[in-house]
């Protein structure tokens, strides 16, 4: 993604975390319960939450370090963002495990997002 791009997946994800805590709290909270679920559910959008806010950070360095790497790291985030947090959330409204199943998949794509952010902020110092 770019810079553009990447701010405004950040945006909307924080947006759609809000949305989905509150849902979650209010309307959701009485069937997450019953399903014994919803510390699964705060735990999707804990980690939606975390991730929306590093793919800002991560937009805005960007400006400086606008590197072929950063970008990588905005799409692996997205991914395991969509794959980690949306999991969780089907998996805490169904109790079906398939659901369950993918979520180490958005683990390990957030692992990888992580470790490009790393790569690119270790390269970018080092043209400083």
């Amino acid at each position: 993604m770019n810079q553009k791009q990447t701010l405004v997946t950040g945006a909307l994800l924080g947006m759609l975390g809000v949305a989905f805590g509150a849902f979650g709290a209010h309307a959701l909270k009485p069937l997450l319960t019953q399903l014994g679920r919803l510390e699964t559910f705060e735990l999707a959008v804990r980690y939606h939450f975390y991730h929306a806010f590093a793919l800002l950070i991560i937009g805005l360095l960007m400006d400086k370090w606008g590197t072929t790497t950063l970008r990588w790291s905005s799409l692996l985030l997205f991914f395991g963002v969509f794959f980690f947090s949306g999991s969780l959330y089907f998996f805490s409204l169904t109790n079906v495990t398939a659901f369950a199943m993918i979520t180490p998949v958005g683990g390990v794509l957030m692992i990888a997002g992580w470790a490009t952010c790393v790569a690119a902020l270790v390269k970018g110092a080092a043209k400083n």
